[in-house]
């Protein structure tokens, strides 16, 4: 059964506030040549079928991603 990963980040335009939460801190764990951080969230379905990557693309577009703040892309995973 084919495997996917599913990765939702806001979109460049959006503030992400726990993006720059994590950059504020990571000086302070000796990370101080980090300037530009995102958080997103991955999610790995297993699904059969003969569309299934475009399903996994349908699946994204109605819950795992909100498409007027975030972007998704997605990919087979192997293994």
């Amino acid at each position: 059964m084919p495997r996917f990963a599913v990765d939702v980040m806001l979109k460049r335009e959006i503030l992400d506030p726990q993006g720059q939460a994590v950059a504020r801190a990571l000086p302070a764990l000796g990370f101080g040549a980090v300037s530009d951080v995102r958080v997103g969230k991955h999610v790995e379905l297993n699904l059969d079928g003969d569309d299934a990557e475009a399903a996994v693309g349908r699946i994204a577009e109605a819950l795992l991603a909100n498409p007027v703040i975030e972007e998704f892309s997605v990919r087979v995973l192997e293994g």
